[in-house]
């Protein structure tokens, strides 16, 4: 699908010089809740759309590749778009630094090879990646997508700009909610209460990722104020940690396939445990999150083993 955006002209609008390459799918994609992401989606050519909430109010961006990958031109709608388009840098990981990963294994080497556009970038949007995470506990990606949709449905609104994208679900209206309102989009009290407090401290957890990220940063205590929440665990804190604060060691612990993956594509090993994950990740220490995302990129997978879990959903009972 292709958007004409002759006849709705940006609110604002920046051009970057790049001297780095930049992949923007393979950089981007870790925002996406799925191919149906009703807050974010790529053109055929590659460019994306990004609908987000910024201090200023909501923003669409538009980025794309121009002159043969040389130049980011980013275009925004809405009240939000200065905002948006200030944080481009961040978003795209222009100032990451790919080089402080050293391959000692030869699935990481050819991974770094295939994918020297993948960049490590941070939204600063802390809700944005918490929220998702939280639906995504213990239960299959294809239900946490489809409640996702759902809270978007909900408590999300028209994203401005010519796109026909929708904002992520408004904090205000989330924390207003009962509990009880979460049941019909797929969500039993547990993590409904989960999202109606962290909601609640929204303008607390969004600064977060100014203190987590950049020189000086400090992501641990970021990730010590998010496991202070009842039901906020490692898993779900790097979860946020690899999207909002751009942390390139984030490790998913707890994760259903990561371990899998990662001890397959080091070891050999068909089947592996948090443990064991984490003893081959080790010499990446301070790089573990991003050894995880080129060998996600670059289709390392365990062999199967199984039937996939079954989609439950709880709306109905």
């Amino acid at each position: 699908m292709t958007t004409d955006v002759s006849v709705n002209l940006p609110d604002d609008e920046r051009r970057l010089a790049l001297d780095v390459p930049l992949d923007l799918r393979h950089t981007l994609g870790l925002l996406a809740r799925g191919r149906t992401d009703p807050c974010l989606r790529f053109e055929v050519s590659g460019s994306t759309w990004r609908a987000t909430r910024t201090a200023d109010g909501p923003a669409t961006l538009l980025i794309e590749l121009a002159d043969g990958g040389r130049t980011v031109r980013a275009r925004g709608w809405g009240p939000g778009a200065r905002v948006a388009l200030a944080g481009l840098e961040a978003l795209l990981g222009l100032d990451d630094d790919p080089a402080a990963l050293v391959p000692q294994h030869e699935a990481v080497a050819a991974a770094v090879r295939q994918l020297r556009g993948l960049r490590i970038g941070r939204t600063g949007a802390v809700l944005e990646a918490l929220v998702p995470a939280i639906l995504e506990q213990k239960i299959t990606g294809e239900e946490a997508r489809h409640v996702y949709r759902g809270l978007v449905r909900t408590f999300g609104a028209d994203a401005p700009g010519p796109a026909g994208l929708r904002l992520p679900p408004d904090p205000a209206l989330m924390a207003a909610a009962p509990y009880y309102a979460y049941h019909p989009l797929g969500l039993e009290r547990r993590r409904a209460d989960l999202i109606r407090a962290v909601a609640r401290e929204s303008p607390r957890l969004e600064r977060l990722a100014a203190a987590a990220a950049g020189p000086g940063g400090d992501p641990a205590a970021a990730y010590a104020v998010l496991r202070a929440f009842p039901g906020i665990g490692p898993w779900t804190a790097a979860e946020v940690g690899a999207r909002a604060f751009g942390d390139p060691d984030a490790v998913s612990v707890g994760d259903v396939h990561i371990p899998n993956m990662v001890c397959w594509a080091l070891a050999g090993e068909p089947r592996g445990t948090d443990e064991r994950m984490l003893e081959l990740l080790e010499p990446y220490r301070g790089q573990r999150g991003r050894v995880i995302r080129l060998l996600e990129a670059s289709g390392a997978a365990a062999p199967r083993r199984g039937p996939r879990m079954p989609t439950r959903r709880i709306a109905g009972l």
